[in-house]
C-alpha cells in the first residue's frame, strides 16, 4: 500500500497551520456529528444524520427510536471528546487502561455489566466464518497488542492506525462495542500523528465489513487498507477545501441505486455491472432483505473511471489497482 499522496496532502495542510479558529470550530462540529452518525450506523443504529445532531447538540429525544440508540449517540460523542484531549500524546504511550476507558464510555448505561471489561465468554460474529480467540487468551492478547503499540515500528501513520484497528477487532476483546472502540482508537492515533479522523461512510459499510472478514480469514489486508486510506484521503480533502475557502463537504447522498438503475445511467448491461462487482471494481453499499444489491451514487463516477482505463487496454486487475 502506497501512502505518498496522503503524506503530500498532509504537508499541504500543515502549511496552513495554525488554522483559523472559525474553521477549526466548524470542522470539529462537522466531524463530531459525522463520526458519531457513521460509526453507529455501521453497527445498526437507525438514527439519521439529522436525528444524531438533534440528540447530540440539542439533547432531544427522537420519537420511535430506542433509548439505546440515543445513548449510543451521546456516548460516542463523549468518547470522541475524550479522544481529542489525548492528541498531544504519542501512540506508543497508549495502554490497556486507555482502551478500556473508551469502551467504558461507549457502553455506559447500555450494558453496565460488561462495560470497561474484557469478555469472559466465547463470542461469534453473526454471519461470519471468522473464529474469535478463546476468552481465556484475551488478557494476554491485549497485553501483546499494547506492547506492539509501544514499539515505534516506523509505519506510516495511516497504516499504523489501520493496523491498530485491525488487530483490536481481530482480538475482539469485548462482548459488544468492539467496532466502535476500534474506530475510536484508530482515529485517536491519526489525530496524535497530525492527520484528520477517518470516516467510514455508511455507504462503505458492506465493503468495510467484507474487507475485515477477508483480512481475518486469509491475511489479505489490501482491500481493508485501501478503504481506510481512502477515508483519510477524503478527510484531508475536507480540511484542504475548508482552508482554501472552497465549498464545504456535503453529506453523502443516501439514495441508493438498484443494479438496473446503475446500469442504465452508465450505459452498461446488468451482467457487466455484476461482473465488475464480483471482480472488486464496484462496491455494493447495501444488500436488501430480498438479496438485491444496492449501489451508492458515486459508483456512477467509478464506472466512468473504468471506461476510461479500459480504453488504455488495462486488465481488470490493473484497473482495480488504480481506482
Amino acid at each position: 500500500m502506497k501512502y505518498g499522496k496522503l503524506t503530500e496532502k498532509k504537508k499541504r495542510l500543515d502549511g496552513f497551520r495554525p488554522l483559523p479558529d472559525a474553521i477549526v470550530r466548524n470542522l470539529n462540529d462537522w466531524f463530531r456529528i459525522e463520526l458519531t452518525y457513521t460509526s453507529n450506523a455501521i453497527e445498526g443504529n437507525t438514527l439519521s444524520r439529522h436525528e444524531t445532531a438533534l440528540v447530540v447538540e440539542k439533547g432531544l429525544t427522537v420519537g420511535g427510536k430506542f433509548l439505546t440508540e440515543h445513548l449510543e449517540a451521546t456516548n460516542h460523542v463523549r468518547a470522541l471528546d475524550w479522544v481529542k484531549k489525548q492528541v498531544k500524546r504519542k501512540p506508543t504511550s497508549l495502554s490497556q487502561k486507555d482502551i478500556l476507558y473508551i469502551h467504558d464510555i461507549i457502553l455506559k448505561g447500555i450494558d453496565d455489566a460488561t462495560t470497561g471489561h474484557y469478555r469472559s465468554v466465547p463470542v461469534r460474529i453473526s454471519g461470519s466464518a471468522v473464529v474469535l480467540p478463546n476468552p481465556r487468551k484475551v488478557p494476554d492478547l491485549m497485553a501483546n497488542f499494547v506492547e506492539w503499540l509501544s514499539v515505534d515500528e516506523k509505519l506510516h501513520p495511516v497504516e499504523l492506525a489501520a493496523e491498530a484497528h485491525y488487530r483490536l477487532v481481530t482480538i475482539h476483546p469485548f462482548v459488544d462495542g468492539n467496532g466502535r472502540t476500534a474506530r475510536l482508537l484508530m482515529n485517536m492515533i491519526l489525530l496524535m500523528m497530525g492527520y484528520p479522523a477517518a470516516i467510514i461512510r455508511k455507504r462503505d459499510r458492506l465493503a468495510y465489513i467484507d474487507s475485515l472478514e477477508k483480512a481475518r480469514l486469509d491475511g489479505q489486508k489490501k482491500d481493508y487498507l485501501k478503504i481506510i486510506a481512502k477515508a483519510v484521503d477524503r478527510s484531508l480533502d475536507i480540511y484542504l477545501k475548508a482552508v482554501m475557502g472552497e465549498d464545504a463537504e456535503q453529506p453523502e447522498n443516501e439514495v441508493l441505486l438498484k443494479i438496473g438503475q446503475l446500469a442504465k445511467q452508465v450505459g452498461e448491461n446488468n451482467s457487466t455491472i455484476r461482473h465488475w462487482t464480483k471482480e472488486g471494481l464496484l462496491e455494493v453499499a447495501e444488500v436488501t432483505k430480498a438479496g438485491y444489491q444496492l449501489y451508492a451514487p458515486d459508483m456512477i463516477e467509478r464506472v466512468k473511471q473504468i471506461h476510461t482505463l479500459k480504453k488504455q487496454r488495462l486488465t481488470l486487475q490493473e484497473i482495480k489497482d488504480r481506482i
